[in-house]
């Protein structure tokens, strides 16, 4: 400091240091290729001044002259060295120290499952988690594209707490920064099957003076990892057994020489994720598949006997009082019910290597078939939709053998029509009013009844409809759903909802399922322009399915001339073969 006196006045002259730094003005340690990013110069030491700047950069052949370097959609090519100074007046600083800036292009996103088990049941606890390997430290948004998600999460982790069958489906992530998106990462499949049962074994189900008895516990499929196995004697005790009461092997097998009823159940996880228990007794169950308390003339059903702790090693006997005999196997099979299979069934095995040993008789179990219901008869719609608006055209054609026709329907007001009003020949014509809304199905004049369908009408002649399927859809077909307008317009722009969960929001104009599953089963509707269309149900079934379709009604009827109406809950079944039952719940 060098300080002058001049008479009054004092002067105190000083060197000021200047310097310059280049800085970025985001906190990222990692840029990718098309992000905007914005590089700054500050002077320190030069406070007040008005400054001109001068840059050093690759890749440009006009660098700024202000303190802001701004690089929009920035790219490999602009990674390297950045300096920068200024000048005011005389006053010139020096460079800056250099400011590396490195340009990546950022990898496709990953999606992984925790556990990784390659199967799911209901009730367990998976997380589903998006990784974005070399953009650690990044400030992430994340983007879910999932399978049952009304409000996707932002973070890189979606955790499903107790998972449920409409989980299952495909997930797939992408990372946003500002205005900067990530590929999508590829789809990741999750499968979520019901609760499985444990299989329980036995080499024996007779305890040998001085010996023991291996049981053998499992969960299938095998594949799926992660199993312990936990151990019971007799039906009420929860405590689990321990070496004192059994010898553990391997692969879920222990050894015991204690007479008793024993259990297993499988589990897994953290917390632990049981599976249903099985009991391991010599007393057989028998089972009907499928399981409907009634039968109809030419359906097919199969009668089971199970023995837990045993398969091959039996011989069957059965008891019955039909008037056809069920043979000595553990399944009998009837491919074409008639009211002479109708009787109690109940069964026990003798085992093949003792003849004198036996298990207990098993419960009865009642098969009813009825004849009173046929299946000859199929009814097509066109235009092939539910939904309709009000004075659309619609036609609803009866096929089969038969010259005599006629369709019925139930309304919503609970009143059953015997006849259509514009019947000609096997067809039903139907100029569309609200009160069209019903379950319609066709009668021959013998008897036969077709499989029944929901007709809607919608009297808002400005809002949309869903365009879905009359008929159930077979599983592993391809389905397509649509909004439309009155002026039949398939529209864009659409959102669509399962179940009342938005599952699409992007500008496509139709929902495509390539391969339908059975969680795809459910209430669809579609949103255009903020206005909504009536939900429809679209059912799936497999080959051997019974088939499901889904009305509301809140009346109670009954009428000789429909078999088995008695309406108190939004249902009814449609036995393999079309034979139209309303649920009785």
């Amino acid at each position: 400091m060098l300080i002058f006196f001049c008479l009054k006045f004092v002067f105190i002259c000083f060197l000021v240091t200047v310097l310059a730094a280049v800085k970025l003005q985001h906190s990222w340690s990692q840029i990718f290729t098309g992000e905007t990013i914005t590089l700054r110069c500050e002077i320190q030491g030069g406070e007040g001044k008005v400054w001109k700047y001068e840059w050093t950069a690759p890749n440009t052949n006009s660098p700024p002259t202000s303190s802001e370097y701004r690089i929009s959609r920035v790219s490999v090519s602009h990674s390297g060295d950045y300096r920068c100074r200024g000048s005011s007046d005389y006053l010139l600083t020096g460079w800056s120290d250099a400011f590396r800036l490195t340009v990546s292009f950022p990898s496709k996103p990953t999606v992984t499952l925790q556990p990784s088990w390659t199967q799911i049941y209901s009730g367990e606890t998976v997380t589903v988690r998006c990784e974005i390997q070399g953009g650690e430290g990044a400030q992430w948004t994340y983007e879910w594209r999932a399978a049952k998600l009304n409000t996707p999460p932002t973070s890189n982790e979606y955790r499903i707490i107790r998972a449920t069958e409409s989980d299952s489906g495909g997930y797939s992530c992408r990372g946003r920064r500002d205005y900067f998106f990530s590929e999508w990462s590829d789809i990741i499949t999750l499968t979520v099957s019901y609760k499985p049962k444990a299989k329980l074994r036995a080499d024996n189900t007779a305890v040998p003076v001085g010996g023991s008895v291996t049981l053998t516990c499992s969960v299938n499929p095998s594949s799926s990892s992660g199993w312990k196995y936990y151990w019971y004697r007799d039906e009420k005790s929860s405590e689990a057994l321990t070496t004192q009461d059994a010898v553990f092997h391997s692969n879920g097998q222990i050894s015991v020489s204690q007479k008793g009823l024993y259990r297993c159940r499988g589990g897994r996880g953290n917390p632990v994720y049981y599976t249903e228990d099985i009991t391991a007794s010599n007393r057989p169950v028998v089972t009907l598949y499928p399981n409907w308390s009634e039968i109809y003339r030419g359906e097919t059903i199969t009668v089971r006997c199970e023995i837990h702790g045993g398969d091959t090693e039996w011989d069957y006997e059965w008891e019955t009082n039909s008037r056809i005999k069920a043979p000595n196997q553990n399944e009998y099979r009837i491919r074409s019910a008639s009211s002479s299979n109708s009787g109690n069934y109940r069964c026990k095995g003798r085992m093949k290597s003792s003849q004198h040993e036996t298990t207990e008789w098993s419960d009865s179990v009642t098969l009813t078939v009825s004849d009173n219901v046929h299946s000859a008869a199929s009814l097509t719609v066109s235009p092939d939709r539910v939904q309709h608006f009000t004075s659309d055209s619609v036609s609803l054609t009866c096929e089969g053998n038969f010259t005599e026709w006629r369709v019925r329907k139930f309304s919503e007001d609970g009143r059953l029509y015997s006849d259509c009003r514009r019947m000609t020949g096997s067809t039903c014509n139907i100029n569309t009013s609200k009160s069209d809304t019903a379950v319609y199905w066709c009668e021959s004049g013998s008897g036969e009844f077709s499989s029944a369908v929901n007709i809607t009408v919608q009297n808002d002649g400005n809002g949309p409809i869903l365009v879905s399927p009359v008929h159930p859809v077979t599983e592993g077909a391809s389905v397509s759903l649509s909004c439309s307008l009155r002026t039949q317009k398939i529209l864009s722009n659409v959102f669509f909802y399962h179940n009342d969960k938005l599952i699409q929001n992007d500008t496509r104009g139709e929902l495509k399922i390539s391969a339908v599953s059975k969680s795809d089963e459910g209430f669809y509707k579609c949103q255009y322009s903020g206005r909504e269309s009536a939900q429809s149900w679209m059912s799936v079934k497999g080959e051997q399915d019974q088939k499901i379709f889904y009305f509301f009604l809140t009346y109670r009827y009954h009428a000789s001339s429909v078999p088995k109406i008695l309406i108190s809950a939004r249902g009814y079944r449609v036995p393999t073969g079309g034979h139209l039952l309303f649920n009785r719940s």
